[in-house]
This record gives C-alpha cells, structure tokens and sequence, in this order.
C-alpha cells in the first residue's frame, strides 16, 4: 500500500440495500468507520426523501451533501471536515420495464485545502443496459475539474465491460491496496466484488478494506467499501 504525502480523507461506498436490514447495526458500521464521505447506493429516493436523507445523515454523524431523489438513490453524505462547493444530479435513460438509475456528483474542499470531486451510482442488473450507463457515468467524471472520487455498485466484476469503462485511467483502490480478493456481496455467502472504489491517479490510496464483521452481515446486504486516500496538496 502506497504512502506519501497529501491531504487525508477516508471514505465508504456502501449498498445500504435500501435501509431494509437492520438500521441500527448500520449506523454504528458507519459511525465506527469515522469517515469522511459516504457514497451511498440505495438511499431514500421516494416519498420524504429529503427528511429520509437527512435522518440517514444524522444516524451517521453526517451531513447531507447531494444527491437522493434527483439521482435515484444515489447519495452523498460528508463530515464538518468537508466542505461542498457544487452538486449535479445524472439519470441514464430508462429501458421501458426496467429500473430508472442515475449518479450524484459533489465538487468538494477538504479541511487542508486540498479539492475533489465525489461521485457516486449504482449500475442496471441488466448487462444489456450497463455499458451505455458506465459510458455516460465515464463522461461525467472525466469532465470533473479536481480529483474524483468514484464509488458504485457495478452489478458486475472487473471482467465486465461496464467496470473497464468506468475504470479506465482511475486507479482502483482495491488493485492499489492489493486485495482485490476481498469480495463484496452477498453478505451471506460473499461471491463478487462488485462494489468498487476509483480514484483520480494523482490520489494516494493509503488503505482498502471490506468490512465484514457480524454488524455488518446484519446491515445490509452489501459490505461496506472502506478506503484512505491521501489526496494532492493544494499548490
């Protein structure tokens, strides 16, 4: 695992499989990683999203940065340490008889000065579908002006198209880390990694891990992505 210096910033991908497991269990993973951005898939994005959101966010510890309805469950959550300049909401288009997706995207400052930009989306089931949202996901971080900072459940390995077009020139933080091996969902039987994180190649990954611990078997079931990154020092 690469070290050097820069800016710190720990952060979790995490599928919350739509706060249907056990919520209580899935504040404290949360709140016991001490992070500094949560990119989650499967938040509230329907009725009384807005108050939902912010209800995660405080259960977390965390503040509401953007994202929910607008990018369809997509949403983005940061400490005090992190402050947002901007936020942008996508939605691929929809297949008529399949699920409607889309990502959330936040420019950011963190405590040290350092920028970055945030992003996060959960791909189709559907591997017909996959590849033109990775494309239109890939187009969005590429016209990023910081660092970004990608988290997604894929619905695929890194074998898949969609996961190559998404990863190309991002260093994915598992590869980085060397434990690529560590595998994501289900949590009952782990089998895939399929959750991913990816960062701009200027950024350091300090440290990778998936967080399988009996709280987090009751959580959802996805297992959280948990990663340090030491990014660039403002010039």
């Amino acid at each position: 695992m690469a070290r050097g210096s820069g800016v710190p910033l720990r952060v979790v991908s995490y599928n919350i499989h739509g706060q249907r497991d056990d919520t209580a269990a899935l504040a404290a993973v949360v709140r016991d990683a001490a992070p500094d951005v949560v990119i989650v898939q499967e938040g509230p994005r329907r009725f009384r999203w807005r108050r939902k959101s912010a209800a995660l966010a405080e259960s977390f510890g965390l503040v509401v940065a953007g994202g929910g309805l607008p990018a369809l469950g997509n949403l983005l959550l940061t400490s005090l340490r992190v402050r947002v300049l901007a936020t942008r909401c996508q939605r691929f288009p929809l297949t008529p008889g399949r699920h409607l997706r889309g990502a959330a995207y936040a420019d950011c400052v963190v405590a040290g000065g350092a920028r970055f930009t945030v992003a996060g989306s959960h791909l189709s089931t559907d591997p017909a579908e996959r590849p033109a949202q990775a494309a239109l996901l890939k187009r969005e971080l590429e016209a990023a002006g910081a660092p970004v900072v990608a988290g997604a459940d894929l619905n695929e390995g890194p074998d898949g198209p969609a996961w190559a077009t998404v990863a190309r020139g991002l260093t994915d933080a598992a590869d980085a880390a060397g434990r690529a091996d560590r595998l994501t969902y289900p949590c009952a039987a782990p089998r895939r990694r399929i959750d991913a994180l990816f960062v701009d190649p200027r950024i350091t990954v300090v440290d990778y891990d998936v967080v399988d611990t009996p709280l987090t078997r009751r959580a959802s079931d996805h297992f959280p992505v948990l990663v340090d990154l030491l990014l660039p020092r403002p010039e």
